[in-house]
């Protein structure tokens, strides 16, 4: 018996939220008295032994070209192959892209029971109950599973990672790897320092900024607070801004740290995307704006007088000149 937990890579590079997920892994691992496990696929340049800080004590890496990139059938396939030869009763996945579209996939081939969105550890106290976000993280919800194989899916940002010591056991697993029925011809990759989806802190902006000629100033306050940037749904409809940066019930679901919303007045389709978040500061000139009911802190005032003045004075805090 064993956690099985799944390490997401990108570029050979592993993702944020795949140390989420380890460190959440291996504590699951800890109530259940047993040991935390990861299985990784594709070509990786990091060092996958150094992971074991995070609480792993053995990684299965399937090293096969057909899996540099992402086809759910042959993942979970590859995927149900490591879980069975390590025995894992519990198979942990972040939430993310990636996670979406295989947990369901494995869920039924292993027929296991499925929790997404989880944002807290099962209570194993009497059973494996577990908490997510239900009604667009309105709500929460207490789920028990009760399946032998039990899969979850941790929210992006739900859990903190904590790195200690050790390393961990870096083993090649022989899995049957079928060939991929996806072709990927190109990859368009969206610009930026920071991921968006992992990014713990968000500065975004909406139509009250009037015009993509005035991005300069959001911009230069992401790149202060090394921050990514979004926008909602008018202002990628509208073209001012790519749809990768589009957060919303219609675009991308996040759970920042931090999140900034300049100029955006809260209607409930963008709350229902970043809701999850932290800590949420408003800036907007309608102090009648819906944001701010659902804001930690708000700012009533011009977002062209503001954010280069916020601006200044972090840069200043930060020592920066």
């Amino acid at each position: 018996m064993s956690v099985l937990i799944f390490i997401d890579t990108a570029e050979g590079h592993v993702k944020k939220a795949s140390l989420e997920a380890l460190t959440y892994g291996a504590k699951v691992a800890e109530q259940l008295g047993t040991t935390a496990e990861g299985v990784v696929l594709g070509a990786v340049s990091d060092d996958l032994a150094s992971l074991g800080k995070y609480g792993v004590k053995k990684i299965h890496h399937v090293s096969n070209d057909s899996l540099n990139h992402l086809d759910a059938q042959v993942f979970t396939k590859v995927i149900a192959q490591a879980a069975e030869a390590a025995g894992a009763k519990v198979i942990v996945f972040s939430n993310n892209a990636t996670g979406k579209a295989i947990a369901p996939r494995l869920s039924v081939r292993m027929k296991a029971g499925l929790i997404s969105g989880a944002v807290a550890l099962p209570d194993t106290s009497s059973g494996f109950v577990v908490k997510k976000n239900v009604f667009s993280g309105k709500a929460f919800a207490n789920i028990a599973v009760t399946t032998d194989i039990k899969i979850v899916a941790l929210s992006p940002n739900a859990y903190q990672t904590i790195a200690g010591e050790g390393t961990a056991e870096v083993a090649m697993f022989a899995a049957t790897v079928d060939a991929p029925k996806v072709k990927v011809t190109n990859v368009s990759k969206a610009s930026g320092e920071v991921v968006l989806t992992e990014a713990e802190v968000v500065v975004s902006a909406g139509r009250g900024l009037k015009g993509p000629e005035n991005w300069g100033m959001v911009e230069d306050l992401a790149k202060t607070l090394h921050a990514a940037t979004a926008c909602s749904r008018p202002v990628a409809d509208a073209h001012w801004r790519p749809h990768n940066e589009h957060v919303g019930q219609t675009g991308f679901a996040i759970a920042p740290n931090l999140y900034i919303a300049i100029g955006i007045s809260g209607a409930i389709q963008h709350l229902a995307g970043v809701n999850r978040s932290k800590v949420i500061v408003v800036i907007n000139k309608d102090p009648e704006a819906p944001f701010f009911k659902a804001a930690d802190y708000g700012i009533v005032g011009d977002a062209f007088e503001i954010v280069p003045k916020l601006n200044e004075a972090i840069k200043k805090l930060k020592g920066v000149a």
